[in-house]
């Protein structure tokens, strides 16, 4: 059976994602956002829904952005 590569469990219905920057065998959604989803530049936290790009920094929300110092970047419109 494939093993995990976050947390080496066998599992017979693991699965593999393949990203650009990244890919591998996982057993689960959490693993493979463990070990692929981006890092916030600010809080630290995983990335698992848009968030907000600026100088290919990551950040989970506008928020976020705007503590480090980021303009123009908004929740809402």
């Amino acid at each position: 059976m494939p093993k995990c590569d976050t947390c080496g469990n066998d599992y017979d219905k693991a699965f593999t994602v393949t990203m650009p920057h990244g890919s591998g065998t996982f057993d689960s959604f959490e693993c493979a956002i463990h070990k692929l989803a981006p890092t916030c530049e600010h809080c630290g936290c995983r990335i698992i829904g848009h968030g907000a790009e600026h100088n290919d920094k990551f950040y989970c929300c506008a928020s976020c952005a705007k503590h480090s110092g980021i303009t123009g970047i908004d929740d809402r419109i």
